[in-house]
């Protein structure tokens, strides 16, 4: 691309028509430098209340408030120049009713800056999605595996099997019908995340579900390999960060412990020598 050519930032009717085409690229971030890098290959970023786990060392994404979303959605803007920012709405802030949802949606748009909003559920979700979309609030939908329900789910287990099938194709169904521009498919068997991308017409975004989705995304941590607490079985590491990491911590503990650093090149003379 020309220093002078238009970077066009990607908006949900963009997404929506992406539909059936190369599939859609989507990271989560949770900072400016992260984003930057991703900026350039990413359809969508994706600021993920999993921040609450891989940033702050929460056990869940519960305990993600509002405030976080604002400010690390606010950190992730100011990188992204090119891809669309979607903001994660944090358990408890939507579910109550559709007004508590456009309030807390708003919010987290003026905040951030943000494109559109995901939020969990289906059929339940159903009513709240329309009061949104129909209020200029575009939203990105998630079902199968809702991590912010995972107490009533019985924690991370994969969705959609046998008779539950037919409960996660409904669910994805109603998203559609409520005017979501695209859903996520998590932890949902191949088979039915074929069969649901085939049944609508907005895109689907697997994250442990099926290479045939319209588009994938994972969460930044896992794939370059900082987040290490656990590695679920759909994030591939491209990288493993963490490991260099605490190399690297290592080595420059052991440099000032033995007083290798720092060295002459990196301390200041009382005197700057005339060359």
């Amino acid at each position: 691309m020309s220093a002078s050519a238009k970077i066009t930032v990607p908006t949900p009717s963009d997404i929506r028509a992406r539909k059936g085409g190369t599939p859609l690229v989507c990271l989560t971030a949770y900072a400016t430098p992260t984003a930057q890098m991703m900026d350039a290959h990413c359809d969508i970023v994706l600021v993920g209340d999993s921040v609450g786990m891989v940033v702050h060392g929460l056990s869940d994404t519960l305990g993600v408030t509002m405030e976080m979303m604002e400010l690390h959605g606010a950190a992730v803007k100011r990188g992204l120049t090119q891809a669309m920012m979607v903001v994660d709405m944090p358990f408890g802030s939507y579910e109550e009713s559709p007004e508590q949802a456009f309030r807390n949606a708003a919010r987290l748009m003026r905040a951030t800056g943000a494109a559109a909003v995901k939020l969990e559920g289906g059929v339940t979700m159903e009513e709240t999605i329309r009061f949104l979309t129909s209020r200029s609030i575009p939203v990105m939908a998630h079902v199968g595996l809702t991590p912010q329900a995972i107490n009533t789910l019985g924690g991370y287990k994969v969705q959609g099997r046998g008779e539950d099938r037919g409960r996660v194709l409904a669910d994805a169904k109603a998203v559609e019908r409520a005017g979501a521009f695209s859903v996520v498919l998590e932890k949902v068997p191949e088979s039915l995340s074929d069969e649901i991308t085939t049944a609508l017409s907005i895109p689907t975004i697997g994250i442990g579900a099926s290479v045939g989705c319209d588009g994938q995304i994972l969460v930044v941590d896992d794939m370059l390999g900082l987040f290490t607490a656990f590695k679920p079985k759909f994030a591939k590491r491209y990288a493993t960060l963490g490991d260099d990491g605490e190399k690297a911590i290592a080595q420059y503990a052991s440099e000032v412990r033995n007083r290798q650093f720092p060295a002459p090149e990196h301390v200041f003379a009382d005197e700057v020598k005339n060359k």
